[in-house]
């Protein structure tokens, strides 16, 4: 019996996989190594596919009857929130036609365990600072938008063919559990911070007038490592039989932290007091969005055991082992 993993040589992918591994799973990789690296998935066997492409449902179907594979973890999907304001077909292409494809060849192969990465981006800028599962989804750009598609996707198959399945909400990830498995994709906001000042950049804050203590935008983040652990407490869920009366959960720490404390607290472990630029407001950007993450507590037995200080240490060491490390002036 195997797991496959579809975008399993990404960064998030890359720790589930590592867990799984660890504890003697038989893991598939199924990537196409655009974002990705085959350097991350250790043992593990790799399919290298766009999950997205004419012929996937096929080669999905056979390597899950061929390697034997009992549930799937749904990673593979373009992230960028402007990017998919930008060219929203082909993220609708891409994310919900590479999901259906793995859906198709899942009901072909009688595989009915379903893990899917979801995310915060459903909820829109909801009227509430603190958001719970069953706040009204309303996303706000084409990627939030195929987040949400995805799920009810899932949906639609359970009560079609009894296809098991558990989305998770993730809010904003950041960290690393193991240095060689670190962000190096600059999407999010550390690593975005890391590469201005590795390039000799200031870093740079997007708005300091909103309504939050310092003016800065309050998010929720979750150390990747607590996430990954999410993953696969929400398998161990299912491969027992048992299905959740929920179906979707946040996953975050239901604790704020603000940009401006980010960078600090970068500032802090790097111990470099390094310049920061402060522009205008991005649009579509809520002051504050942190997730309640009472149900995944109570219906998966998960709790975020990492805070700020770990995810920024983790990140800086992590970013200190690639290629583009950098010696901050103070420590020259």
């Amino acid at each position: 019996m195997s797991i496959l993993v579809c975008g399993g040589a990404g960064y998030i992918g890359a720790h589930v996989v590592r867990l799984l591994l660890q504890r003697g799973e038989r893991v598939v990789v199924v990537d196409d190594l655009s974002t990705g690296s085959a350097d991350r998935i250790g043992e593990a066997a790799l399919v290298r596919l766009d999950v997205a492409s004419d012929e996937a449902p096929t080669v999905l179907a056979n390597t899950m009857v061929d390697e034997d594979v009992t549930a799937v973890i749904h990673f593979a999907a373009r992230k960028q929130v402007g990017e998919s304001v930008e060219r929203p077909m082909w993220y609708y292409q891409q994310n919900i036609g590479g999901l259906a494809n793995v859906l198709a060849a899942m009901n072909e192969a009688g595989v009915d365990q379903m893990i899917f990465s979801s995310s915060a981006a459903v909820y829109g800028m909801p009227p509430v600072e603190t958001v719970a599962e069953d706040t009204e989804c309303h996303p706000i750009n084409p990627y939030g938008e195929t987040k949400l598609i995805g799920e009810w996707m899932m949906a639609d198959c359970q009560r079609a063919w009894d296809l098991k399945w558990i989305g998770l909400r993730y809010f904003n990830v950041a960290g690393a559990g193991w240095a060689d498995l670190a962000d190096d994709a600059v999407m999010n906001l550390v690593p975005m911070l890391l590469d201005r000042l590795e390039r000799g950049e200031s870093a740079k804050i997007f708005g300091d007038d909103y309504d939050t203590p310092d003016g800065t935008c309050i998010r929720d983040y979750i150390h990747v490592l607590d996430l990954a652990e999410a993953h696969v407490a929400a398998l161990d869920v299912l491969s027992e039989g048992r299905q959740p009366e929920h179906h979707t959960y946040n996953v975050g720490t239901g604790l704020g932290t603000s940009v401006r404390e980010i960078v600090d607290g970068l500032r802090r472990v790097i111990g470099w007091d390094f310049p920061v630029e402060v522009l205008g407001r991005r649009a579509g950007d809520p002051p504050k969005l942190i997730g309640d993450p009472l149900s995944i507590g109570v219906d998966l037995g998960w709790k975020a055991n990492r805070g700020v200080d770990e995810i920024l240490e983790s990140a800086w060491e992590g970013w200190q082992a690639g290629p583009r490390r950098f010696d901050p002036p103070t420590v020259r």
